[in-house]
This record gives C-alpha cells, structure tokens and sequence, in this order.
C-alpha cells in the first residue's frame, strides 16, 4: 500500500512486525499469567509479551520514532510530535475467555492525528490498514463502509463500558434506544475490531462510552479512509491525548446516530 507520512518500505514492515507479534495470540494456550488491573480489565503474558515484540521491533526500524503501549509506562513521548501508539492485545478478556476475537491496534500518530493504522485480527488472518489519504485495506484489498442511509436498515455494535459503572443508566438506556431504530445490535468486547467491522460494511454503526486512545486510534483512521465517520459522542474529534467515548458509522448515518444519543442524553 502506499502511504503519506511515513516511508512506504516501513510501512509493509511494519505491518508484518504486527502480524508476526500478533500470531502468537491466536497460539492454543497461549495465555499462562493472568493479572487483575481492576475488576473488569485484565493484562496477561500474551499483552506483554507482544507489545515488547513491537517495542523493540519500532526501536529498530524507526529509534527516533517515541513508542507508547497499554502495558507500559516506561516508555515516554512527546505526544505534541509523532510517536506509535499500540493497544498489543485489544480483548484480553475474550482471549482469556477463549473467545477468539482479540486484535492488536497500531497507529502512527503525528500532530495528535494518526495517519497510519493497523489492526490484525490473529485469529482470521484478517489484516486491516490504512493510510492518510490513501484509503483502507483488508489483506491489501480496498474496502469501504456500507450505504445504508436509515438507521433501520443498520447493524450496530454498542460497547457496555464495563470499567465506568457509574455510566451504566446512561449505557443501558442509549442501548436500547439504538435497539429500537436499527435492525439488531451486536457486542463483541474489541473496539478495534468493531470499527474495522464498520470500515469493511460488516457493521453500520458502533458506539462506545468510554474508551482509551489506544482502543481506537488505528480503528478511527481506517474507518476514514474507508469513507465512513467517527466522532466523539458530542460530535468532535476525539482526542488521541485521553480517553473518550466514539461513534462510529458509515458516514450516512452519523447525524441520525449522533441524534439519537442526544435526545437520549436530553431525557
């Protein structure tokens, strides 16, 4: 694929520093150490050890390039210029579980933009990229989001927001409003993989309350460059420099989903 931003020859390589790390996921019985961070989110042997394949991996290909991943805070940077931002294992819960729907998300990011992503579903040997600019891919075929222009004619993921109780009303309640406009919902525990879902047409519409940088960094530029739309929740950008809730759509829909949710919040 061609890329904007970041030389083309590091681009495919890092796309099979990805695919390689994230093989060992889809390994049975991969997962022997399993970590409590809270209640609801977990870190395991497989996260750690694949984020510190990629570390020093990049640290290789790219060592004035700052690296920031879920698991570590050892490694800093200067969030105000370019660095990679990785999510090494996004559903630690499905991949403990024996769900097999677990992803690793990359992003280069500069200026606070990302404007290169990967994400790799192990499990299916799907890889989806993109490139500012460019456009997005699925194993190096062009993809683009579905058509669907009424909110009854979509297929939505919504997000549960496990780790924020506190949103749980607000969550349950936007559910079913968005129940009640689409044709069905579906909830997987990936963000990433649920907004290259929206970039391929697999999904129409995704919501989420309350997500890191790392969960969808990747995901929002392919979805992009796919030709759909992700927001904030109160319809700006969201930020790579803290969490936030997103939508997600295939751009047809993104006002109808974006009303929704008001009026829900209004009520």
């Amino acid at each position: 694929m061609r890329t904007t931003g970041l030389d083309q020859r590091i681009a495919h390589e890092v796309i099979e520093i990805v695919k390689e790390a994230g093989r060992f996921a889809a390994r049975p019985f991969s997962v022997t150490d399993i970590h409590a961070k809270s209640r609801t989110d977990f870190v395991t042997n497989v996260d750690f050890a694949v984020q510190e394949q990629i570390r020093r991996r990049l640290a290789e290909l790219t060592p004035n390039v700052p690296f920031i991943g879920e698991e570590s805070t050892a490694y800093a940077a200067d969030v105000s210029r370019v660095f990679w931002l990785l999510d090494p294992i996004d559903g630690t819960t499905n991949l403990i579980r024996g769900l097999i729907h677990s992803a690793v998300s990359l992003a280069y990011v500069e200026e606070g933009r990302p404007i290169f992503g990967v994400v790799y579903d192990p499990f299916s040997d799907e890889c989806f990229t993109a490139a500012q600019g460019i456009g997005a891919f699925l194993n190096g075929e062009s993809i683009q989001t579905s058509s669907f222009a009424r909110l009854d004619e979509c297929l939505a993921s919504f997000g549960t927001a496990p780790g924020n109780r506190e949103l749980t009303p607000q969550v349950f309640s936007s559910m079913r409003m968005m129940y009640d406009a689409c044709v069905d919902l579906r909830h997987a525990g990936c963000a990433s993989l649920d907004l290259v879902w929206i970039a391929c047409g697999r999904l129409d519409v995704y919501v989420e309350h309350a997500l890191k940088p790392w969960d969808y960094a990747a995901g929002m530029l392919i979805v992009n460059e796919a030709g759909g739309t992700v927001t904030s929740l109160d319809g700006s950008s969201p930020s790579l420099f803290y969490g936030s809730g997103i939508v997600a759509s295939n751009g047809f829909v993104h006002d109808a989903a974006l009303a929704l949710l008001k009026e829900d919040c209004a009520q």
